[in-house]
């Protein structure tokens, strides 16, 4: 049965259905399903059928609904009493510029603290987590869901470093880059930001709060206007 499972979701993973192997069942079926979330292959607002995706994956009902419940407290599920679950619907304009007003007040001096919590191995993990995010694959869905999970673990580490963890928390909890990543599945949207990234890295191996808060602001005005489009 193991097998079987295995095969499905690397044969998932192929057609962008899945982002990499998990240590659990549930964990295999939660990055699927995000995946399919990120890349708009499930549009905004569609039925999510357990039935479907047990036959999708070839699993029991047990890890569909584990990773749906996962997928539901990040806000990227709906679950409605005797209906089922659904995919959340696309933040609105005012919810967009509300979280980017969020950010721009929050980020770019939480980047400029985390210079001075800055050390060779949180530096070093930093370059790592940009350096997943900018290795290509065969398929642009699975690249694209990948690069949006990585890109949230980037600047929560960044956000850990600066050392309020209430302010972290309150990022965390609106779930912002997992929504904004959801308006328009487009390279763009990942290629400038790496860019981005870069500077940020070089603003904090240089130890230069204000060229890491000023990076950071840029990065986050760069990604407002990538996506305003979506919004057209």
């Amino acid at each position: 049965m193991q097998s079987r499972i295995s095969q499905r979701l690397d044969t998932a993973a192929q057609s962008g259905t899945a982002i990499q192997r998990s240590t659990s069942l549930a964990g295999d079926v939660y990055d699927a399903i995000f995946a399919q979330l990120m890349s708009l292959k499930i549009a905004p607002g569609a039925r999510i059928t357990v039935d479907n995706l047990v036959k999708e994956f070839s699993v029991s009902h047990t890890p569909i609904r584990e990773a749906l419940g996962r997928l539901e407290g990040e806000g990227l599920v709906i679950k409605t009493h005797l209906i089922g679950y659904s995919a959340a619907p696309q933040i609105s304009r005012r919810r967009f510029d509300e979280l980017y007003e969020l950010r721009l007040l929050l980020e770019p001096d939480g980047a400029a603290k985390a210079v001075a919590a800055m050390n060779e191995e949180s530096l070093a993990a930093l370059r790592e987590a940009a350096g997943v995010m900018s290795r290509g694959g065969a398929d642009d869905r699975l690249r694209y869901s990948t690069f949006a999970r990585q890109d949230s673990i980037f600047h929560d580490m960044i956000m850990q470093l600066a050392g309020n963890e209430l302010i972290r928390q309150t990022l965390n909890h609106q779930h912002t880059h997992f929504h904004i990543f959801r308006l328009m599945f487009h390279a763009r949207v990942t290629e400038e930001a790496l860019d981005e990234h870069q500077a940020l890295l070089e603003a904090f191996a240089n130890a230069d709060p204000a060229a890491a808060a000023r990076a950071m602001r840029l990065h986050i005005e760069h990604s407002r206007d990538r996506l305003l489009p979506a919004f057209d």
